[in-house]
């Protein structure tokens, strides 16, 4: 199941961004004041959401979407797709695949005219994967860490 992420999955999307290769355990993750103010505010803008990918009781999967007005595409927005993770006990059964074209409908259905995402340029496996879901390596990224 996809869903907004709530308070209460916090501790389990924390736990996933921790560490890519190992799973964390959500009881050992700290979620102190700067936590909970970010979580506070992207749960409080309706141009970003948290999405989990739930199976049971357990978050299997999460990221985060970003919408961005703007004027190019005739006004449309367009959708950034950020902190894409899934439990590495769990990779390999399509699950990715899965959160990924969910959370591309939520877009579409919003009027989005573009997806778009950035992956550190050493992940092969994930430029594989996104690639197979019909992105393209259009444009060369640049950041600034402040």
């Amino acid at each position: 199941m996809l869903r907004t992420a709530t308070r209460q999955d916090l501790p389990a999307v924390l736990a996933l961004l921790a560490d890519e290769e190992k799973v964390v355990d959500p009881a050992s993750v700290v979620i102190d004041d700067a936590y909970e103010k970010a979580f506070a505010a992207v749960a409080g803008d309706s141009r970003n959401e948290i999405l989990v990918l739930v199976d049971g009781d357990t978050v299997v999967g999460c990221l985060q979407a970003t919408y961005i007005p703007g004027l190019g595409k005739h006004g449309a927005e367009r959708a950034l797709i950020e902190a894409v993770r899934i439990r590495p006990d769990r990779r390999g059964g399509g699950l990715g695949r899965q959160l990924m074209e969910r959370t591309v409908e939520r877009a579409r259905q919003r009027g989005c005219a573009l997806v778009q995402l950035t992956s550190n340029r050493h992940r092969a496996d994930a430029h594989r994967f996104y690639a197979s879901l019909g992105f393209a390596a259009s444009h060369e990224g640049f950041k600034l860490a402040l």
